[in-house]
């Protein structure tokens, strides 16, 4: 893709070339969707009681409130597989942002604090107004992630040299392990700890229809304001003069992509819990994969997170149905050492 543009009243803006790989992305996009529809039907077969593929088959196309097994099927695993689904989309697309907007290779909502300031506002909830709607709980994870946000980003530009990848990461750990503390406090003195476990080890036992449908929309809808913000992602991730030269309203971009990711993450983490590197991990792939710009990025980080995350789960059943493993230990696998290999390769860079 080559963007350039022309004005008689202003001097020439320079021409950027930014490599994609279309057809790539397009694969990786029909390919990946039918992945993930596999990925469903399977996730919805697996459990403590397995269910033929066949018995999913006719519940969705006839489906008999009479059977056990299509009641467990339609208000157990359905909701499960849709939340796995769209909050792995959301982690995904929350990181490709922050990478973007950054410029930061190591940038990720559970890196940076997001998660744990979520989390941090929960456990008050738990403690000081038990019983809440789950709307309300919604409401107050968006607050902590936003609260998290700014107190990392603001540290981490107080030191002398401005914030750079390893500095912001560094602030984040901080913040998380203060406010992971301060939770785990909350939760000791007040006895909400079991309410809490859920929202450390990350999963989606438990996920019901109406907590579904109050994520579903702002998700959807904050994955396609970022797909429509591509083309200024892609800009801003060249460099902010770049961007600004190009005719890019930077402080406006920024803003409006700080806000998505505060509502991607604060949604998922409401869900699922402080699951973290799926934003560290599918925009690098998605990246390496299609090139970098981010019309294609962000569509295909967002299969991709679905795909990771609804596999993730079906891992979480099979490796011990009756006492499942947690989820956000299954993905940290994968995420620590491509962690450790990311900040290996900044730091030869430094």
């Amino acid at each position: 893709m080559i963007v350039q543009s022309h004005s008689f009243s202003e001097p020439e803006r320079p021409a950027v070339t930014i490599q994609s790989r279309p057809l790539a992305a397009i694969l990786l996009l029909v390919g990946g969707s039918a992945l993930l529809l596999l990925s469903a039907a399977l996730s919805i077969a697996v459990g403590a009681a397995d269910i033929s593929l066949a018995t999913v088959w006719e519940s969705l196309v006839h489906f008999n409130p009479d059977l056990t097994s299509h009641q467990v099927i339609h208000q157990l695993r359905i909701p499960r597989v849709i939340a796995g689904a769209l909050t792995g989309a959301a982690f995904a697309t929350a990181g490709a942002l922050m990478q973007g907007m950054t410029r930061n290779p190591i940038a990720d909502s559970g890196l940076l604090g997001i998660n744990a300031g979520s989390g941090l506002l929960l456990a008050i909830c738990f403690a000081f107004f038990p019983g809440m709607s789950f709307v309300h709980l919604l409401f107050f994870s968006f607050i902590g992630a936003a609260l998290a946000a700014g107190i990392v980003f603001g540290a981490g530009s107080m030191v002398k040299g401005g914030l750079t990848p390893v500095r912001l990461v560094l602030a984040g750990a901080a913040v998380s392990a203060l406010m992971l503390a301060i939770s785990e406090a909350i939760a000791i003195h007040y006895n909400v700890g079991q309410e809490l476990a859920f929202w450390y080890a990350g999963g989606m036992q438990g996920v019901q229809w109406a907590q579904v449908k109050i994520i579903t929309p702002w998700i959807l809808g904050s994955i396609v304001v970022a797909i429509l913000m591509s083309r200024s992602i892609t800009l801003l991730s060249l460099g902010e003069d770049i961007a600004t030269g190009l005719g890019q309203r930077t402080g406006l971009v920024k803003a409006i992509g700080a806000l998505l990711i505060l509502i991607l993450a604060g949604a998922s983490v409401s869900i699922v819990g402080a699951v973290g590197f799926v934003g560290l991990i599918i925009p690098h792939v998605a990246r390496y994969l299609v090139g970098v710009d981010y019309r294609w990025i962000l569509p295909c980080s967002a299969v991709l997170g679905s795909l990771l995350v609804v596999l993730a789960d079906i891992g979480a059943r099979m490796f011990n149905p009756f006492a499942e493993t947690p989820l956000g230990a299954l993905i940290a696998i994968l995420g620590v050492p491509f962690f450790l290999y990311l900040a290996m390769n900044e730091r030869r860079e430094l």
